[in-house]
């Protein structure tokens, strides 16, 4: 009796894709643990597109141009082609100054200046290596976390008798910092606590434990339209250029026989 295979063929208007190249391809998309059928099916799904594309490049008579991507490394042919075929064939207008306007007024709250905090905070530091040092330095914190909630006047006391970072001699005191100044554990805490608001929990970054507090926050100034324009008509271009690759590629695969994946189905 014949065994079933695990994933069925994969062809495109009569050409294979073989197993095993689905197998490398698989290799570099994300599934749950234990699943590893949906990562199969993405990188099927990709193949299965490049394939689509690589054929209407040669139907077209498009011709592999290797571009330089970095010194010293370029594209593979397939890599070119599949350029030169979307080059081809996709043609987006930019986004008039109107519709760039008018997007821009629907929401200018959202394209603000960077904010600016000024923080203050207690560091517990730890060998995050040695799990026995990194649980005792967050009972530690918590320890200190309380004691600061049940007197927050204490704040600068504890931070100048506690603290493991120099910022133990201002009372904890780290002064002005903006997006991208600390770590990205440590700024997600920043955007959401009030003013004169303390971290009730120890929060962990790679320095240790903190207990945080916001002294200040100042928001960034909503920015004039000449200033965020450029970037707004950027990323409006962006996206009507990946709806129209969308709309190509079904395009090219309503018109195609595909047999083992269906491109309709989400991922």
């Amino acid at each position: 009796m014949q065994m079933k295979a695990l994933f069925p063929d994969v062809v495109v208007n009569g050409t294979n894709i073989a197993s095993a190249d689905i197998a490398a391809e698989a290799q570099n998309h994300e599934a749950p643990r234990g699943k590893p059928g949906i990562a199969w099916r993405k990188a099927a799904h990709a193949l299965v597109v490049r394939q689509l594309l690589l054929q209407e490049a040669a139907r077209r008579g498009i011709d592999a141009d290797p571009q330089e991507l970095e010194p010293g490394r370029f594209e593979t042919e397939g890599e070119a082609l599949v350029r030169g075929v979307l080059e081809d064939a996709i043609q987006t207008a930019p986004p008039s100054d109107e519709e760039t306007r008018t997007l821009w007024q629907a929401d200018p709250d959202k394209y603000r200046a960077p904010p600016l905090w000024s923080v203050s905070h207690i560091l517990v530091a730890c060998d995050h290596a040695d799990d026995a040092e990194l649980e005792r330095a967050k009972t530690r914190a918590q320890s200190l976390a309380e004691r600061v909630s049940a007197k927050p006047e204490s704040f600068g006391r504890i931070a100048r008798a506690e603290s493991d970072c120099p910022s133990k001699s201002r009372d904890g005191l780290l002064g002005q910092i903006g997006p991208g100044d600390t770590v990205p554990e440590f700024e997600a805490v920043l955007r959401h606590l009030g003013e004169g608001e303390v971290t009730p929990q120890p929060i962990q970054t790679r320095h240790g434990w903190h207990v945080i507090r916001l002294d200040a926050k100042a928001e960034g100034a909503v920015l004039p339209f000449e200033i965020v324009a450029p970037k707004l008509r950027a990323a409006m271009e962006k996206r009507a250029w990946g709806q129209a690759v969308r709309d190509f590629v079904q395009g090219l695969a309503a018109s195609a026989e595909i047999v083992g994946v269906d491109l309709s189905q989400p991922l």
